[in-house]
């Protein structure tokens, strides 16, 4: 059974909670990193970090597959189809191939000045989870684990590898 909350319509940032699935919401970009490839269990991918926000806050965006590097730092930018994982207390967006970013009217968001610092913060029994809020298991059946063995140790690779990849029926991206 999953244990997911389907998100209709416009959300806030502060309203964010790990765990959603189809979450439209209106945000900033304040910054956007360049993107870049990293190594997953289901091979290499490409992403894009960015930090995004509106009246209520800012959060961080994760952009995979063919999603990457698609915004600009000062776009005002509608997400469809986003979901929500959570890393180090602290909940987080994602948006891939079956997901939409478009453009939208600047007058419709603050300026990024004007967008304040608070970030929406996990619950407290998944904050200490590295892996996937969203339920179920992806292909290759370790559940949420988002850490791999590498070399006889653990590494995590900061909230963006395994933690934020899509469901196991979702389609390579690259």
């Amino acid at each position: 059974m999953r244990n997911v909350i389907l998100s209709e319509g416009n959300r806030k940032v502060s309203d964010l909670r790990e765990g959603e699935d189809n979450v439209s919401i209106k945000v900033r970009v304040l910054s956007v990193d360049e993107p870049k490839v990293i190594h997953t269990k289901r091979g290499d991918r490409t992403i894009s970090e960015a930090i995004v926000g509106d009246e209520s806050g800012r959060i961080k965006l994760t952009m995979w597959g063919n999603q990457a590097g698609k915004i600009n730092e000062g776009d005002a930018i509608e997400l469809k189809g986003a979901w929500t994982t959570s890393f180090k207390g602290d909940v987080q967006l994602n948006i891939g191939s079956r997901g939409e970013i478009n453009k939208i009217d600047e007058g419709s968001l603050p300026k990024p000045e004007d967008i304040p610092e608070n970030t929406p913060k996990a619950s407290e029994s998944s904050s200490r989870s590295y892996g996937r809020s969203r339920g179920g298991y992806r292909r290759g059946g370790y559940g949420g684990r988002g850490y791999r063995r590498d070399r006889g140790g653990y590494s995590s690779s900061f909230g963006s590898s395994e933690e934020g990849e899509e469901s196991s029926d979702s389609e390579d991206e690259e």
